[in-house]
């Protein structure tokens, strides 16, 4: 069979395209490489082999990713019927979805064909993928570091090629950070471009946070994957503006002279790691290079005020969406059944009694952010940041424990110090992975757009990408399989 590892999901659909292999042909490759690697990085924590062998087998959809195979996050809008979804939770460790969720039939229909699940920390929280549940995802570049999260598995299955895409979803750099931790594309939707495909949870205002979208080796793949999934459901609470055409035919576009603003500062001034401040001069000096007129610039917001307001909507909606999962289950939660993190949320939610006025308040403070950002933002058509503070921590360093456990949400403040407040203000960005530290570990640029204007954003990806290309930097074998052996 032709070499396909490597290869991105547009380039293995056109093998299938041209008769020059068969869906199940790559589907066994993947799964050679999934069993040969996992052992090393734990990416996929749920195997799918036996569906993806009958969809393979099956008179598969004609769409745009015919045949390739793909994993799903394990968690979110990706339910697929029959198979676990446990959301990282040793409460939801035998739950099993009935049926599937909007996204996975819109994957189905573009002809992907699922073959597992991927990794994540608990319900998402955490900037790494650590769940008790499963164990560490960790770092092909350098095994004894975090993966980020939280689609940690889904960066790192994508980075060993594994598969040449995944699903992933961002509600405060869920795709970027791990896709800066690992090396790949990563881009985050405007707010619900994708539909959630859960109405319910919009009760708990986490949805409005929440992107989902993919990692990807391409920035066209991306483009595609977007095209093929986005769209709202009837009675969505959010609807993206619609692109003038589609993504696919941005990539490779000319994006013309942008004005980008970069900041090697945080807003609240707390420090940036020097591999960070590196990367993003680089980058900066990049768009000059390529004709983009580029400035420095900070704005000068005050994000501690949206701390307190983040953090009570937080809470409520996790307590929300737990005392849902009772409902769904019938199994009461208990802090047995969770990490200490997450429960401390869950008895913060429950206890807060977050009355109606405190809530608008915390609402009118995430606009007030909103607003503030627009301002900065308005004369320019790029915002370029670090992607994350520093470069990946070595895992452990999220870590609660029952004295202190808060510990973790302190040290992924100081580790976000700019993708999660971009969710709070629901525009789309992208970590690109440009550079690479003296340790061989990548570091992402962070590109922030205009609300809805995903299009500037891939037309510059596509443009980076073809300046620096990135799809043959793969982590070298030897230290994952020297991992593996020990």
């Amino acid at each position: 069979m032709i070499e396909v590892q490597g290869l991105d999901a547009t380039a293995q659909a056109e093998l299938v395209r041209t008769k020059q292999v068969t869906p199940i042909e790559l589907l066994e490759s993947a799964i050679e490489q999934i069993e040969r690697l996992n052992p090393a990085v734990n990416a996929v924590i749920t195997t799918m082999y036996d569906e993806g062998r009958a969809m393979a087998a099956g008179a598969l959809p004609d769409g745009p990713f015919t045949g390739v195979p793909f994993l799903l996050k394990d968690g979110g809008a990706a339910g697929f019927a029959g198979v676990r979804a446990s959301s990282g939770s040793r409460y939801l460790l035998d739950y099993i979805s009935p049926v599937d969720g909007e996204l996975t039939r819109r994957y189905k229909a573009a002809g992907l064909v699922m073959c597992g699940k991927t990794n994540l920390p608990e319900f998402g929280l955490q900037p790494t993928t650590e769940p008790e549940a499963f164990g560490p995802t960790r770092n092909p570049w350098n095994t004894e570091l975090s993966a980020g999260g939280s689609s940690g598995g889904a960066a790192a299955a994508v980075a060993t090629r594994m598969v040449p895409m995944a699903n992933a979803s961002d509600s405060g750099g869920s795709i970027r950070v791990p896709a800066s931790c690992c090396g790949v594309f990563g881009l985050k939707p405007t707010r619900l471009r994708i539909t959630s495909g859960r109405r319910r949870l919009g009760v708990s205002m986490r949805a409005a946070l929440l992107s989902e979208n993919g990692i990807s080796i391409s920035v066209r793949d991306s483009a595609v994957l977007l095209d093929a999934t986005a769209g709202p459901l009837p009675g969505d609470a959010y609807i993206a503006p619609p692109p003038p055409r589609p993504y696919a035919h941005e990539v490779g576009a000319d994006p013309g002279r942008l004005r980008i603003v970069f900041s090697r500062e945080t807003p609240t001034g707390a420090p940036l790691h020097a591999d960070c401040i590196a990367a993003v001069e680089d980058a900066a000096r990049l768009c000059e290079s390529l004709g983009h007129h580029v400035e420095e610039g900070v704005p000068h917001i005050q994000l501690e005020k949206l701390y307190a307001p983040f953090a009570a909507i937080s809470s409520a909606g996790v307590a929300w969406d737990v005392r849902n999962w009772e409902r769904l289950t019938g199994i009461e939660a208990r802090p047995e059944h969770f990490e200490v993190e997450t429960w401390g949320m869950i008895e913060r939610g429950r206890s807060s009694g977050l009355s109606a006025e405190a809530l608008m308040d915390s609402l009118v403070a995430m606009q007030d952010l909103c607003d503030d950002l627009a301002g900065f933002l308005q004369p320019w058509d790029v915002w370029l940041t670090p992607t994350v503070g520093a470069p990946p921590p070595p895992l452990g360093s999220f870590r609660a424990t029952v004295e202190d456990p808060t510990r973790g949400m302190r040290a992924s403040a100081a580790f976000l110090p700019f993708t999660s407040f971009i969710n709070v203000t629901g525009q789309p960005a992208m970590s690109v992975p440009l550079l690479w530290n003296a340790d061989g570990v990548p570091i992402g640029s962070h590109f922030v757009g205009r609300y809805g204007d995903e299009t500037t954003l891939f037309r510059l990806a596509g443009q980076l990408e073809a300046a620096r290309p990135w799809a043959h930097r793969v982590p070298p074998a030897s230290m994952i399989d020297s991992h593996t052996r020990a």
